[in-house]
């Protein structure tokens, strides 16, 4: 199989590994095929594709949208090393208000499926990291929200000294303040 999943302390956030194929020329890999992902319980489909470039030191999030246009995200890296994070921001989980982490680089494959109802974010570790992410809904800025990076509540440990960040994201609230509408839902 080209795919391994983990499910991570928080079990709807799972780890993702793709087969890489090496040869002289470099290595291949298969990076979604939609009924391995579905099988191994990621049942999003997406509809939008998004990309970044970033320099060391960047960090971007923590980001969601509300409903009805939350988001999953299926996060992979093209070129370099991130910490990608995943915070949950369901009402009434087990959960709520703590993150999930994993480097992300290139060398390991590794991507990460982060489910609606959670904020998303990463730091860059490498001098550039160019980030490739698939979306469940397309974008929506009337619906688009944030909780800022150094929450004392959540306490993430970016892994980067004098982080960049841009206004938007400097100014963003606690995830106490913050305005989400997700309910967690026990199945």
């Amino acid at each position: 199989m080209p795919f391994s999943f983990s499910r991570l302390r928080i079990p709807e956030v799972i780890l993702i590994e793709a087969r890489q194929f090496p040869d002289e020329r470099g290595y291949f890999a298969e990076t979604y095929n939609l009924s391995a992902f579905i099988a191994a319980g990621v049942p999003e489909l997406f509809v939008q594709d998004n990309f970044s470039s970033s320099k060391r030191g960047s960090i971007r999030g923590l980001h969601y949208q509300k409903e009805p246009m939350a988001q999953g995200k299926l996060v992979m890296v093209c070129s370099g090393e991130i910490f990608d994070v995943a915070v949950d921001i369901r009402q009434g989980s087990p959960t709520f208000g703590h993150w999930v982490g994993h480097k992300l680089t290139t060398a390991n494959g590794m991507m990460l499926y982060i489910p609606p109802g959670f904020a998303h974010g990463f730091s860059v570790l490498s001098e550039e990291a160019i980030v490739s992410y698939k979306v469940t809904k397309e974008y929506a800025a009337d619906l688009d929200r944030g909780i800022i990076w150094n929450d004392p509540d959540i306490a993430i440990p970016w892994h980067v000294e004098t982080p960049l960040l841009s206004s938007k994201d400097a100014a963003l609230p606690r995830l106490r303040e913050t305005d989400c509408n997700f309910t967690y839902l026990n199945d």
